[in-house]
């Protein structure tokens, strides 16, 4: 399981600067990394909930609120989309 979850990340890499920067451009301008958490950057519900239907229309990963705010780093949404989309 851990070497899959390995795999999983060196695979996000690309996915996770996606995901930086789609915060980035909610989060006016902010540059942001891979493993900022999203309240501390400035983050909120609504933009929590802007950020999520964006990353369902551009990926196709359908993930919850809940999940996003225990992720909170692009990172680990990249994980959870990358997990999402082997399960379809």
């Amino acid at each position: 399981m851990e070497s899959s979850l390995k795999a999983i990340h060196q695979q996000s890499v690309p996915l996770v600067r996606e995901i930086a920067g789609i915060w980035a451009e909610f989060l006016e301008g902010r540059e942001v990394e891979a493993e900022d958490s999203f309240f501390e950057i400035g983050g909120n519900s609504l933009i929590g909930i802007r950020i999520l239907d964006r990353l369902s229309e551009t990926y196709g990963v359908r993930l919850s609120v809940r999940d996003f705010y225990l992720a909170q780093t692009p990172a680990r949404i990249a994980e959870l989309i990358e997990l999402g989309r082997a399960r379809t």
